[in-house]
C-alpha cells in the first residue's frame, strides 16, 4: 500500500513525481476530472482543520473521487486507542472503526495532532502507526505529532515556482513566540522540506526550543544528499540577514513534556522574536512563508503580512494541488 505517513521514507523519485504533479495541477487545475472518478476517500479529523480539510475534500472532488469526512465524537462514537477491557466512555476501538473505513473508502487520510504529554508517543508517531496498521486501504498523514507532509509538499511547490531551482539559496526556519506551546509537526518538516530541496537551511531558535534531535539528524542527512547544509542558532537577527525565505513558525519547547510551566515562562520571555518588517528589510530580496493560522503582531507584524514579499497565501492555495499529488501516488495514479 502506498501511505504517506511522512516523506524521508519516501524515495526521491516519488518526492520529485509528486512535486512536479502538484506544479501541473497548479498550471491546469480542472484538467484531471476523472482521473480518479472509481476511488473514495474517508477523512477522519480528531483536531480541527481549515486548509487541511478544505482542499483535502475539493482535491479529491475534483479528480472526481467521492469524499466523506468523520469528526469522531461528533455525530460519531468516540474511539478508543488502548488495550484491555473498554469500560470508559468510548464506545468504539480505533481497529474497529478504521477498518470499517476501510471497507468503504479506498484511501482514508488522519490528523493526529501531538499529546504534547508523552513524547516518547509522539516522537514515534504511536497513534498514526497504530492507525495505519488498522487500515487496510492506504493512509495519508493530515498532520501528526511530528509531521505535517501534505504542508510540506505544497511549501516546497511554492518554493520551486518562486526560485526556480533552490539549491544553494538560503532558507531561514524562524522559531516564533506565541500563547501556546504548539506542536513541531509543520517546523520538521518544513525543515526537512528546505534540506531535501538542496537549500542552504539555518534553524534559528532560542535556547530551550532546538527542534528534536533526531530530526535535525534526518535534516541533515537529506541536505547532504542534496548538496544542501543545515544549521542551527539562537541569533535571529543574523539567520535572517541576506536569506532568501524566511518561514516563521512557532513551535513549544521540548520542555513542555517535563516541566511545562517552565516551558511556558521561558516562552514568554522571548517576545521580541516576532517577525518584523526592518528584519524582513535585511534580507536578500527574502520572502516571507507561513502555514497559516497566524496570530497577526504576535507571530509576525501585520506589515509583513500586508506587504508584497510574502507566499503564505500562496502555500495555501497550494495545498489543494500538492494534495491531488498526493491522492494521486496513494492510489496509483501518478504518470
Amino acid at each position: 500500500m502506498n501511505h504517506l505517513l511522512d516523506w524521508p521514507s519516501i524515495p526521491d523519485a516519488i518526492w520529485e513525481a509528486c512535486l512536479d504533479r502538484a506544479l501541473v495541477h497548479a498550471s491546469d487545475r480542472y484538467g484531471n476530472r476523472d482521473r480518479a472518478r472509481e476511488q473514495a476517500l474517508a477523512l477522519v479529523f480528531f483536531n480541527d482543520s481549515l486548509r487541511t480539510r478544505v482542499s483535502m475534500e475539493l482535491a479529491a472532488q475534483q479528480l472526481g473521487a467521492d469524499v466523506t469526512t468523520v469528526v469522531p465524537g461528533q455525530g460519531t462514537w468516540g474511539f478508543a486507542w488502548g488495550d484491555g477491557r473498554m469500560d470508559g466512555s468510548e464506545a468504539e476501538h480505533i481497529r474497529e472503526a478504521v477498518a470499517v473505513l476501510s471497507r468503504y473508502a479506498t484511501a482514508i487520510g488522519v490528523r493526529l495532532f501531538a499529546s504534547g504529554t508523552d513524547l516518547e508517543a509522539d516522537r514515534t508517531e504511536a497513534r498514526l502507526k497504530a492507525f495505519a496498521a488498522a487500515s487496510s486501504v492506504p493512509v495519508v498523514n493530515l498532520e501528526s505529532a511530528y509531521g505535517h507532509p501534505c504542508q510540506a509538499l505544497a511549501d516546497a511547490a511554492v518554493v520551486r515556482r518562486h526560485l526556480g531551482d533552490p539549491r544553494g539559496r538560503r532558507f531561514v526556519l524562524s522559531w516564533a513566540p506565541h500563547p501556546r506551546p504548539l506542536p513541531m509537526a509543520v517546523p520538521n518538516s518544513a525543515l526537512l522540506m528546505a534540506a531535501r530541496l538542496g537549500m542552504h537551511v539555518t534553524v534559528a531558535r532560542p535556547d530551550g526550543f532546538a527542534l528534536d534531535e533526531a530530526v535535525m539528524q534526518t535534516a541533515r542527512s537529506l541536505a547532504s544528499a542534496s548538496g544542501g547544509s543545515v544549521e542551527e542558532g539562537a541569533d535571529q537577527d543574523a539567520a535572517v540577514a541576506g536569506s532568501d525565505i524566511v518561514y516563521v513558525k512557532a513551535w513549544g519547547g521540548l520542555g513542555r513534556y517535563t516541566d511545562p510551566a517552565a516551558e511556558a515562562a521561558l516562552r514568554a520571555r522571548h517576545g521580541s522574536w516576532t517577525m518584523t518588517q526592518a528584519r524582513m528589510d535585511t534580507t536578500r530580496d527574502g520572502r516571507f512563508m507561513h502555514c497559516l493560522p497566524v496570530r497577526r503582531d504576535v507571530v509576525v507584524e501585520s506589515a509583513v503580512l500586508e506587504g508584497g514579499a510574502t507566499l503564505h497565501l500562496d502555500q495555501a492555495e497550494f495545498r489543494l494541488h500538492a494534495q491531488k499529488a498526493i491522492l494521486e501516488y496513494v492510489w496509483g495514479l501518478l504518470p
